[in-house]
């Protein structure tokens, strides 16, 4: 069987923060994302969840691909074709919203190996990220 997704649900975040914390990755707070924490996708297969991501969408034509987070307990060979299965999903969902660009933010080496096997290609290396709590 192959994989399938769903929209992110309110019960989700829960387990994203054990994925997140499990990867050593500060999990946003849930009013930090996109629709409240529901507006990504999950990837699963035979009941399992996968990985999960979001957009953070606005209005240019330039959208936001963040917080892709993996199961840690998922160990199966299609672990990668799953996390590419989840970039073209929703890199699909910004093109059918009119979105000409998707931006995204990385560091770690597998995950951006996987967004250039998807057609991502590289822009500014060494940035720092800036953030201001209001």
């Amino acid at each position: 069987m192959g994989f399938g997704f769903r929209l992110l649900e309110d019960k989700d975040y829960e387990t994203l923060c054990i994925w997140w914390k499990w990867w050593r990755f500060q999990a946003p707070p849930k009013d930090y994302l996109p629709e409240d924490g529901c507006g990504g996708i999950m990837i699963t297969k035979d009941g399992i969840d996968i990985c999960a991501g979001f957009l953070f969408l606005n209005n240019s034509k330039i959208c936001w691909l963040e917080y892709i987070i993996s199961n840690p307990e998922y160990r199966e060979n299609d672990r990668k074709e799953a996390l590419g299965f989840l970039i073209n999903n929703l890199c699909y969902i910004a093109k059918n919203r009119g979105y000409k660009a998707v931006f995204t933010s990385l560091k770690n080496e597998n995950l951006i190996k996987s967004y250039e096997e998807e057609g991502f290609s590289k822009g500014t290396s060494n940035t720092t990220e800036m953030t201001l709590l209001l």
